[in-house]
């Protein structure tokens, strides 16, 4: 039995990662292929616990930003050991909605925190396991914002600065050009436009495998 493939989507709030993973869904449908879906953080009872402290406002002390970086890094340990790993060891494949990248664009780059301490921190957790195809909604904080916010109340994470959004889209696009395993799609276009981009992406994957 070959291993299973695990594909993810990032974005910043309001790329409509939702809507893609609804068109990958359909396309590994379509060719057969069995699939489990995850998110980070999250994605176990105890992660989910985890994510619960990440994104509540209601803290009644602040959650230093080590804190927050740690709590990302023990949720997705958490995910990789109890779901991802099992199931693309069964063969299934993996949709995940967010993963490493959301930490380094985030963490790294709208906390700022130091590159080399993020890395160190996912060499333990990760052990070089990455993503085989990630696809990077691109959408601008203006546009993603705006739609975060007709969604209804905010988390802890999207009631952040302005400028904290700046920083975490120039480095997700800073990212997502030095990996060729990372495809970008302007979530900026036409809903049907982004799902037909999501489709052909995927499509080529599958080709090229």
């Amino acid at each position: 039995m070959s291993k299973g493939k695990f594909i993810v989507v990032e974005g910043m709030e309001g790329a409509g990662k939702s809507s893609a993973i609804t068109v990958i869904e359909q396309v590994l449908s379509q060719h057969g292929i069995k699939f489990i879906n995850t998110r980070e953080p999250g994605g176990t009872p105890l992660a989910e616990s985890l994510r619960e402290i990440v994104k509540s406002a209601d803290h009644q002390e602040k959650l230093t930003d080590e804190t927050e970086l740690l709590l990302m890094y023990a949720s997705r340990s958490q995910l990789l050991e109890n779901r991802i790993f099992p199931a693309l060891n069964a063969g299934q494949w993996v949709i995940g909605d967010r993963h490493d990248l959301s930490s380094r664009a985030y963490q790294g780059g709208g906390r700022q925190l130091d590159e080399q301490l993020i890395e160190t921190i996912a060499k333990v957790t990760l052990k070089g396991f990455k993503p085989d195809l990630t696809l990077y909604l691109d959408i601008s904080p203006e546009i993603g914002l705006s739609r975060a916010s007709a969604r209804g109340e905010l988390d802890r994470i999207e009631l952040e600065k302005f400028e904290f959004f700046e920083r975490v889209h120039d480095k997700y696009c800073q990212l997502a050009q030095a990996d060729d395993d990372i495809i970008t799609i302007d979530s900026a276009q036409e809903m049907n436009k982004v799902h037909d981009d999501i489709r052909h992406a995927l499509e080529s994957f599958l080709t090229a495998l």
